[in-house]
């Protein structure tokens, strides 16, 4: 397999890409603390969107023209898309998460785009450590890797049974932490993290539902990170896929905040694919174990073999990519077709007693 290094440039134009896009949002789109509209939402995730593409389209040039082998520029796009679509999914369930957050601490709306901005580019600087650290764990430790198939299988299969409905933000250890060393005040003191209250330095109620949205992203990293590991232990396919697909998840969640419940089974769907990839990065120790008990002679011997020799590897980028696809659709349409019982109670208007009477 060819190493993949791609050069100083590359990753310059990458982060000139994410600061010039997060400058023309926060600087110009959104200066002003305000409600998107649904026109507006809608454009900026078209333009979140056709960043990721275009920029998986340049990957494959890049990669094609510096090693003049295209079947590795193939391969370096299959996994830039399939992190990102995983990523992507991933990050648009947390979005009914921080539904819940903003909606048990009663954030104005037109302040909520400020605390998802300010999460984001804490994002930004977690995720890289954590996947730089990761990353570096996996080429030293490989056994790593199966920790990391194992747990992902446990929280897939736990995913399947999980449901929003318990969690409780005030609840949560981190607000009580925050609030017992960080004073805070009772009130939103318009968009300000801080205030000076009698001459003391204080936090606002916006910036403890910052507190509980970066703790809650923490905790949503991971999961998300080990599971592109399954994918690819490049340190710039995963950099690159995971931050693309966080840096629309403001515009994702004012789009999908209104038909949030319509997309139920989605969960359902991410619950398969995180196991199915944990499944598929145990693989190489089950196969290495089949090897050991009874050899490599045989049909299902010689398949194994030629699997650890990586010789299906393309094939294997290929099942991966059209699980990942074809999960995600389904768990739509299933969405679609079969709704929930809360929005289908949401569709019947209430009927007041009196109305039925003068009936």
């Amino acid at each position: 397999m060819t190493p993949v290094e791609h050069p100083l440039w590359v990753w310059l134009l990458f982060f000139g890409i994410v600061l010039g896009a997060l400058i023309v949002d926060i600087g110009f789109v959104n200066r002003h603390a305000h409600v998107p509209t649904r026109k507006e939402t809608f454009s900026w995730a078209v333009v979140w969107v056709s960043l990721a593409l275009g920029f998986n389209v340049f990957l494959y040039f890049q990669v094609g023209n510096h090693y003049q082998d295209w079947g590795l520029a193939t391969e370096q796009a299959k996994l830039f898309l399939m992190g990102y679509l995983i990523e992507l999914s991933l990050s648009v369930d947390n979005l009914f998460i921080f539904l819940l957050i903003f909606g048990y601490f009663r954030v104005p709306k037109q302040y909520q785009h400020r605390v998802l901005f300010w999460g984001i580019m804490g994002a930004l600087v977690m995720r890289m450590i954590m996947i730089f650290a990761g990353a570096e764990l996996v080429e030293r430790f490989h056994w790593i890797i199966y920790i990391f198939g194992a747990f992902l299988i446990y929280t897939g299969l736990k995913m399947f049974g999980s449901t929003d409905d318990d969690f409780d933000p005030g609840d949560s250890g981190i607000v009580r932490f925050t609030t017992r060393y960080v004073p805070i005040t009772k009130t939103y003191e318009e968009d300000k993290f801080f205030v000076r209250k009698n001459g003391v330095l204080t936090g606002t109620m916006l910036f403890l539902v910052l507190v509980v949205v970066e703790f809650t992203d923490l905790i949503f990293a991971v999961d998300s990170i080990p599971a592109i590991f399954g994918i690819t232990t490049d340190r710039f396919i995963v950099y690159t896929s995971n931050i693309f697909a966080i840096l629309g998840l403001r515009t994702f969640f004012f789009l999908l905040a209104d038909i949030a419940d319509r997309f139920h089974y989605l969960k359902v769907g991410l619950a398969f694919i995180l196991t199915f990839i944990g499944v598929k990065m145990l693989l190489p120790m089950l196969a290495g174990g089949y090897v050991m008990a009874f050899g490599e002679s045989g049909v299902v011997g010689d398949f194994v073999r030629r699997f650890l020799a990586h010789e299906f590897k393309e094939e294997m980028i290929n099942i991966s990519l059209g699980v990942v696809v074809l999960a995600i659709v389904l768990s739509i349409i299933a969405s679609l077709l079969f709704p929930s019982h809360k929005e289908e109670a949401a569709a019947v208007p209430d009927i007041e007693p009196e109305a039925v009477e003068k009936e």
